[in-house]
């Protein structure tokens, strides 16, 4: 019997509705009660639920049929209406929540090409930030930070030698993975313990967006050979789970080696720079996106583009450096700048005389 009324209710709920009459229990024992299937329709239904019954559809729903039945109305009115004006039209694109964004425009006048940024999202980059700051191993975990970032630099060296724009393209897949994974942890660990963050899960989520941004700069520049792209999984692949991991063991030692790998791309970058300058790389018109990114002249160029991204990583070789010092989890709150996504901690660098 108990196999009977099992076998009942999940043929009830594969087929997307069931009904169950009362089960009566007394002195241990189920009496036979069960009637299970599409083809009993109950008479009586209200709001589109039949009495004694379910359908799954409903379930899922927080709000009342009716309200459902008059939204859905609303919407295909709407979407009738919304047609209608805009045949003939250029068709805007869609935001991620499915409703049409409001015309967005540059300070010309021209219309804003991009989705994976909007224009207040855009800034200068502080060029007058030093390059040559260091932090020079003081402890265990900082040799072992500086040891580790200068034997994963060996075999890049090798790969890509003085191919300095493939390089880049390479190293910003990897670069936007570490703000991403400290972002989600100190995210989940707000959730955990009811605490603030600090500032750090913008700051950390920033970073990555903004590394996120230099890659689809650099894509522009090079084009990705199948190779570098089947590279490009496998690095990522097995980088974010080892960071992932390394940032739950120690988010210090995380930061640190972040920091290292920053003044490795600060080098890496000066290469390219010269490389510019001595006429074994064109330098060639800035891509479009990073002049609306950076917001830099119409007639800006590779070198330009280059500058601006070298002073990103400095920038962000500060902020790593400075969390694996002084980093805390307090309630403190850091306000976001306006200008540039790295004013906020850059206001706390101040006050640190070394990092």
């Amino acid at each position: 019997m108990n196999r009977f009324v099992v076998r009942s209710v999940m043929r009830g709920l594969i087929n997307g509705r069931s009904y169950c009459s009362c089960s009566s229990i007394g002195n241990g024992q189920v009496y036979r009660s069960a009637i299970v299937g599409r083809s009993l329709e109950l008479s009586g239904q209200r709001n589109g639920v039949a009495f004694g019954g379910f359908e799954w559809r409903r379930m899922m729903s927080s709000s009342p049929a009716s309200v459902e039945k008059a939204t859905s109305e609303k919407e295909d009115k709407t979407e009738n209406s919304v047609m209608e004006e805009t045949k003939g039209k250029e068709v805007m694109a869609a935001s991620y929540w499915g409703i049409s964004r409001s015309k967005i425009t540059r300070e010309d006048g021209t219309d804003w090409p991009w989705n994976c940024f909007m224009p207040w999202e855009t800034y200068k980059a502080d060029l007058s930030i030093d390059l040559n700051k260091h932090h020079k191993p003081k402890n265990f975990t900082d040799k072992f930070a500086y040891r580790t970032v200068k034997l994963l630099r060996v075999p890049t060296d090798i790969f890509f030698q003085r191919r300095y724009g493939c390089r880049a393209m390479m190293l910003e897949t990897v670069a936007a993975v570490p703000g991403m994974v400290g972002g989600m942890l100190l995210h989940l660990k707000s959730l955990r313990k009811f605490q603030q963050s600090g500032g750090w899960i913008k700051a950390l989520l920033e970073e990555a967006e903004n590394e996120r941004m230099h890659l689809m700069t650099m894509v522009e520049l090079v084009k990705p050979k199948w190779y570098e792209r089947l590279l490009v999984l496998t690095v990522q692949g097995v980088f974010f789970n080892a960071f992932f991991v390394l940032y739950m063991l120690s988010p210090k030692l995380a930061h640190r080696i972040v920091g290292y790998l920053e003044e490795e791309a600060i080098h890496s970058y000066t290469e390219y720079l010269k490389d510019i300058d001595s006429g074994a790389i064109e330098n060639v018109p800035a891509p479009a996106i990073a002049i609306d990114y950076w917001r830099l002249p119409k007639d800006a160029t590779l070198k330009d583009v280059i500058t601006v991204i070298r002073a990103d990583e400095a920038h962000h070789r500060d902020v790593n450096h400075f969390a694996s010092v002084r980093y805390s989890f307090s309630g403190k709150g850091i306000e976001r700048g306006a200008c540039s996504p790295w004013l906020s901690l850059r206001l706390i660098l101040d006050r640190v005389e070394s990092v």
